[in-house]
């Protein structure tokens, strides 16, 4: 299923959304100017390697050169390909114009930052001694999500259904959408957790946590004038 756009109509400009969008491109374009070596490089020092604050031998190892505060905040701004990319930023656009209209502008920045460490902080409980940088928006995305099945459960997501190679439009409500995509995340990360870490490349616990940190403390950063507690 490929969503292409939602039912709900965005009363404001998207200013925050569209800098968040250029942002990863911007990152992800300087990442094409770097050699093999010097983008693992990149990687190791800017994106999110838990064993890099669980194994001594790892923290010491000299290959990281930036504070370990650091990629809490620059992970989120990392892509492993042009498929990484677009899927993230399609994503962004297409449920975050919405998010920040409900929130404003200055809440959103707080609530996008705040969703990637949380997705994060999950991704590290689960795989305390991973020596693979996790990269990647995906995890404040997902926070954006869970705001978005919180704010917009009647919201419909009219969404590309190939069907035995034709094509079909449908409208899914955003609730049974965004519920199925939960749950795959969610049961994606326990199979990863029988399978081996391995399993997948994904940091599903990541998208696991982003969302229920999103649908459990949107609204705490919605604009007071669309306070509903």
């Amino acid at each position: 299923m490929i969503p292409l756009k939602d039912t709900i109509p965005s009363f404001s400009r998207p200013v925050i959304t569209l800098t968040f969008i250029a942002l990863n491109v911007g990152v992800f374009i300087y990442e094409l100017t770097l050699g093999n070596t010097e983008l693992m490089v990149f990687f190791y020092n800017y994106g999110f390697v838990p064993a890099r604050y669980t194994i001594e031998t790892v923290k010491n190892s000299g290959v990281f050169l930036t504070s370990p505060v650091v990629p809490l905040f620059t992970s989120m701004f990392l892509h492993g390909g042009w498929t990484h990319l677009i899927g993230n930023v399609w994503s962004l656009w297409l449920f975050g114009d919405n998010v920040e209209d409900k929130m404003g502008k200055f809440n959103f920045i707080a609530f996008y930052i705040l969703s990637g460490i949380a997705a994060t902080a999950i991704h590290f409980l689960f795989n305390p001694r991973s020596t693979v940088p996790t990269i990647g928006a995906s995890g404040a995305i997902s926070g954006i999500m869970g705001a978005y099945f919180a704010f917009f459960p009647y919201s419909r997501i009219i969404t590309l259904v190939p069907l035995f190679f034709i094509p079909f439009l449908i409208e899914i409500p955003a609730v049974i959408y965004l519920g199925i995509w939960f749950l795959s995340q969610f049961f994606s990360g326990t199979f990863q957790l029988v399978a081996g870490g391995g399993y997948g490349g994904v940091a599903w616990w990541a998208h696991v946590g982003g969302f229920i940190f999103g649908m459990l403390a949107g609204r705490f950063f919605v604009r007071k004038e669309y306070r509903y507690f």
